[in-house]
C-alpha cells in the first residue's frame, strides 16, 4: 500500500475542476483504490441539493481512473512522471444499480477494485468493481469498463 500524505490527486487523473470528481485518494495498491469526495453545492452535478446520478457514475470512473492511470503517471521508483497526457473514458457499463444519491456537504467514499485488466504498449482496458458510500449508506454498485491510452504531450 502506498503512502498517501501528500499525493495530489492531480498527479494521477488528467481532470480539472470543474470536472474533478475526487477530491484525495484514501488508499492505493495495485489492484484496489479507494477515494473520498465532498460534494459541494457549485459542483455541475448538483441539483435539487443533491448530487446526481451521472455525478455518482463519474466519480466512480474517475476513481478507477486513479488505479489504471497509475501506470502512466509513475515511474520504476513510484516517482511522478511529469508532463504525462493520458486520454480515458467509459467504454462499457456492464452493471450499475444506484441506490441513492448524497446530499450538498455529504462525503462520499468510493471503492474501486480490478476484475480483469489487458494491457498493451498502447491502452489499458479493464473492467473495474465499483462501490460508493456514504456513511454507511450503500450509493452505488456495480462494473465498469474503461480504457486508458496515453497521449502526446500537448506543446505550449
Amino acid at each position: 500500500m502506498m503512502e498517501l500524505d501528500g499525493i495530489d490527486i492531480k498527479d494521477y487523473l488528467p481532470h480539472r475542476a470543474p470536472m474533478l470528481m475526487v477530491d484525495r485518494l484514501q488508499k492505493l495498491d495495485h489492484e484496489i483504490v479507494e477515494t473520498v469526495f465532498e460534494i459541494k453545492p457549485d459542483n455541475l452535478f448538483v441539483q435539487n441539493g443533491s448530487f446526481n446520478e451521472p455525478g455518482l457514475i463519474e466519480n466512480a470512473a474517475q476513481t478507477c481512473a486513479a488505479i489504471v492511470a497509475k501506470g502512466y503517471f509513475l515511474d520504476e521508483s513510484d516517482q511522478i512522471k511529469k508532463d504525462v497526457a493520458v486520454i480515458g473514458f467509459i467504454s462499457a457499463i456492464k452493471t450499475l444499480k444506484i441506490h441513492a444519491t448524497p446530499l450538498v456537504g455529504q462525503t462520499i467514499t468510493t471503492l474501486a477494485t480490478f476484475v480483469s485488466k489487458f494491457v498493451t504498449d498502447d491502452y489499458t482496458l479493464c473492467t473495474m468493481g465499483c462501490k460508493t458510500t456514504c456513511n454507511d449508506t450503500v450509493l452505488l454498485e456495480g462494473e465498469i469498463n474503461l480504457f486508458i491510452q496515453e497521449q502526446a504531450p500537448i506543446s505550449q
